[in-house]
């Protein structure tokens, strides 16, 4: 019971990562580099004192690394300027899409020599991500699915660099401290467009200290009760999640092309990690 609610958890605090953003930036209650900043700001102040009751490394900015820190603030503005233009459920497909290509590609990049299989999967995942994209009425705007694919992209980068680390909890903290002065800058540079409202600090905060910095926090413990692959194939619910509440809580719309989409991108995925199994 204790590792499907840790999952269970962690996959929903992923999944309203996109509707909190999208409640905000589509209601005017924040804008993108505002929203960005609390986010980070809550999930620092969040990752510190789990780590100060839970971890076991008490010196926060000991650990973790600035390249890590830049990697995570670019996929959480990324993120949020990505979703001025996009539904939860599309944003969250394009994401955890470029995700899984990204750590796909990087894998063939050092050397790994893909299966017909695996190949097959890419192609079928980035036929997907290509439909979804491509000019029509229903498609999404080009340049918010482009920043998406950005985000992802970034949020690959912070993931393989995180890989071997000895204690997750304490470089993620230290990643987040670092990742402030980032989003100090953008802030600044966004300051006259900066619109916050309560409610929008709210949606924030959530985001950052519920659904990022304690749902990160309860995936890395959940991550000891599933293999790699396993843990891949879970997070491609995600998308399905977030397009399912956003639908019952933001009245969005599921579209024939994002299910289409949708078929072909975690298909293709699925199809290239289960691939390592035969």
């Amino acid at each position: 019971m204790k590792p499907f609610l840790l999952t269970t958890f962690a996959l929903l605090a992923f999944a309203f990562n996109s509707i909190l953003c999208r409640m905000a930036l589509r209601g005017e209650e924040a804008d993108a580099a505002g929203f960005t900043g609390v986010r980070l700001v809550s999930g620092a102040i969040a990752l510190i004192v789990i780590s100060h009751f839970f971890g076991k490394d008490k010196g926060k900015m000991k650990r973790g690394s600035w390249p890590s820190a830049f990697f995570l603030f670019a996929y959480a503005a990324c993120f949020s300027f990505a979703y001025l233009g996009l539904t939860a459920g599309t944003g969250a497909l394009i994401l955890f899409g470029s995700v899984q290509m990204t750590m796909i590609a990087v894998t063939i990049l050092c050397g790994e020599r893909p299966t017909v299989l695996e190949w097959l999967g890419l192609v079928i995942a980035l036929a997907g991500l290509v439909y979804l994209v491509f000019p029509g009425l229903a498609s999404p705007p080009l340049v918010s699915s482009l920043i998406m694919a950005a985000a992802g992209m970034a949020w690959a980068g912070y993931t393989l660099r995180g890989k071997g680390s000895s204690d997750p909890l304490a470089d993620t903290t230290g990643n987040f401290v670092r990742s402030l002065p980032f989003a100090a800058v953008i802030a600044l540079v966004y300051l006259p467009n900066l619109q916050l409202s309560t409610r929008g600090i709210v949606l924030a905060v959530l985001s950052g200290a519920i659904t990022s910095g304690f749902g990160y926090a309860i995936w890395y413990a959940a991550l000891k009760y599933h293999t790699s692959t396993r843990a891949a194939v879970l997070q491609l619910a995600v998308p399905v999640i977030a397009a399912w509440f956003g639908i019952l809580m933001l009245g969005e719309i599921a579209t024939l092309r994002l299910g289409i989409a949708a078929a072909l991108i975690l298909g293709g995925i699925s199809l290239t990690i289960f691939s390592k199994k035969i």
